[in-house]
């Protein structure tokens, strides 16, 4: 049985690292563990330009802990007015790795995103020529769509239609939580990846319905049916370099989260490689693990694997109940749960 499992350093495709105080008292978990990340910038308001993005990727910087080694990657909010000039303008300077495709009012923070993706061929288009990955929130928010059913629609009616019109666009479908992504992903050319959260691959959606609503297993898109849930452990720890890391973590102050409207979002940053590798142990694919962690993502995103390396040990801990953060508590990921394995520091 493996007891130590040394890789090179994982990079995170897909977080929130927030802004102000919750920037400050979030981001070090994030870079104790990983690399790089791709930074979502749904902020308010949101990061729609060049210039707003080299201001946040300051703030990140600034907000790091003492000697941290984490580079953020900044993604560009587009909206149904983004000036392709500026956004590819701000990919050649190095400020935008990707940017990001919310469909209006699909999660926190997006009332500013697309209402109607055809608005942004020009954008795609542009993006296609410079080899700029878009990412995408994959969800419709038709009020008649079954909120259970939106990431299957979206496949359907919007993401397979894009790749079928303009193959050469490199799309990064993020958080991916369903069977019908799998298949789409599966079956789409090599300009099509995914990410994949490490609370999809342990919850399916009794874990936030039964036995009274469980407000901190609440994200968006929603945890599926144990179908889906298994048809994602298949697809991340099946050897496929399509599939790479993405935390989605999306921390929120636990009075935000227990409250009558709570907020869409899971905060498992703190101990993200550690749920990850577990079901890597469980699926008997610890040997796939650095591929997923370490190399897929790099090479969808045109980038060299760091160099460094970090080491997971076979040695339970248990996780806090909640964290300190912005002057209140965050509640982590599988909070009050053990965990089979420990990031050595």
């Amino acid at each position: 049985m493996t007891e130590t499992l040394t890789i090179l350093r994982p990079d995170d495709w897909h977080v929130h690292l927030r802004d102000g105080a919750m920037l400050q008292s979030v981001v070090g978990a994030t870079a104790r563990q990983f690399g790089r990340a791709i930074v979502m910038p749904n902020l308010t308001p949101p990061v729609t330009t060049a210039a707003l993005a080299w201001a946040y990727r300051d703030r990140i910087m600034a907000a790091l802990p003492e000697r941290a080694q984490f580079t953020p990657l900044m993604t560009a909010y587009l909206t149904d007015d983004t000036d392709p000039a500026d956004l590819i303008g701000g990919f050649r300077d190095g400020v935008f790795t990707a940017a990001k495709l919310y469909p209006a009012n699909a999660t926190t923070n997006s009332a500013h995103g697309v209402t109607d993706i055809g608005k942004l061929r020009p954008v795609f288009e542009a993006m296609a020529e410079a080899g700029m990955v878009l990412c995408v929130h994959g969800e419709v928010t038709d009020a008649d769509i079954d909120i259970f059913d939106r990431e299957a629609v979206f496949v359907e009616t919007v993401l397979a239609p894009l790749h079928r019109d303009l193959p050469q666009l490199k799309i990064a479908f993020e958080h991916i939580t369903s069977r019908h992504a799998v298949d789409f992903v599966e079956s789409a050319g090599e300009n099509v990846g995914a990410t994949i959260t490490p609370h999809h691959l342990h919850i399916n959606r009794n874990a936030m319905l039964v036995g009274g609503m469980r407000p901190h297993h609440y994200c968006l898109p929603v945890a599926k049916r144990e179908e889906h849930r298994l048809a994602l452990r298949k697809a991340a720890t099946g050897g496929s370099a399509k599939y790479f890391l993405g935390t989605d973590s999306a921390p929120h102050e636990q009075h935000a989260k227990e409250s009558a409207c709570g907020c869409a979002g899971i905060y498992n940053a703190p101990h993200a490689l550690e749920a990850y590798v577990q079901v890597f142990d469980e699926e008997d694919a610890l040997d796939r693990f650095e591929g997923f962690a370490s190399l897929n993502g790099p090479r969808f995103y045109g980038l060299e694997p760091n160099a460094d390396s970090v080491t997971l040990v076979r040695r339970e801990q248990v996780v806090p109940e909640s964290i300190p953060a912005a002057d209140t508590q965050v509640v982590p990921f599988m909070a009050g749960k053990t965990i089979g394995w420990s990031f050595v520091d």
